[in-house]
């Protein structure tokens, strides 16, 4: 089967096809009755993005309110039972390795490492140091060094002078160049804090992920992309959702989507 099969059973439901755009940025995106592909999506990908997509359409004829409240698995499997998210996360994670935030993850225990070996640098001469608590030493210095602004930004620039001619510039990378008199404790004091923060970003970024991949819309249209992919490792990870998928499938709950899976996609 081609993508321009797709393309023209779609269109035929009335559906508005874009292939020559950039999606938004995604591979893909569905909005009011309109699938938009991206035009630098390799050829092997068009297919899974169309699918999705369609997904994407079939469960706002069911959910009319689903682009802005995410859906609802209750309404989509007509079953409370929790075990049906849990298996459409295992097959969202097979059909998109980025849901597994893996390069995320992996930054994270870097910036953890940097963090403790700052906090090992300080325990040098501060032994007491924690870093739940104020550094009061640290509060004293800083009091009267540019460095302070440090705390707040990785590279800052100052200017000084009437006729603002004189500036500097500070980065975290050149403290004990632009500080020669800074304790190295208090240097990565100020380093600990800034990679406190990279830490913030990078799990802030984890969270938006995963709170993403989790919306019943997503999960939904993962589930019956997985099943064009590998209908059997699919059906192997979300045996209990699969079952229930074609069931309500053959009774038409589906809507288009029973034409889509068995006449296309044999599924």
């Amino acid at each position: 089967m081609e993508a321009k099969e797709l393309i023209k059973y779609f269109k035929s439901l009335g559906i508005e096809i874009h292939t020559t755009t950039k999606a938004r940025g995604h591979h893909g995106f569905f909005l009011k009755n309109r699938i938009d592909i991206s035009k630098n999506l390799p050829e092997y990908k068009k297919i899974p993005t169309l699918i999705h997509e369609f997904a994407h359409y079939v469960h706002s004829k069911i959910e009319p309110d689903m682009p802005k409240t995410g859906g609802s698995l209750e309404v989509l499997f007509k079953t409370s039972d929790p075990l049906i998210k849990t298996e459409l996360l295992k097959v969202t994670n097979f059909v998109d390795e980025n849901s597994l935030c893996r390069k995320l993850e992996y930054h994270k225990n870097l910036v953890k490492e940097k963090i403790k070996e700052q906090e090992n640098i300080i325990k040098r001469d501060y032994p007491k140091f924690m870093r739940s608590k104020r550094f009061k030493e640290f509060e004293k210095y800083i009091k009267k060094s540019d460095a302070k602004y440090l705390l707040k930004y990785d590279r800052i620039k100052l200017i000084r002078g009437f006729w603002r001619k004189d500036s500097r510039i500070y980065t975290i990378d050149t403290i004990e160049n632009d500080f020669p008199d800074m304790p190295e404790a208090f240097a990565a004091y100020i380093r600990l804090k800034s990679y406190q923060k990279k830490q913030a970003r990078i799990s802030a970024k984890i969270n938006k992920s995963k709170k993403y991949y989790a919306r019943p819309t997503e999960l939904f249209a993962r589930f019956v992309e997985g099943l064009y992919l590998d209908k059997e490792y699919a059906k192997k990870l979300a045996p209990t959702s699969a079952q229930i998928f074609n069931e309500l499938l053959d009774e038409g709950y589906y809507k288009d989507l029973a034409t889509l899976c068995r006449t296309y996609l044999h599924i």
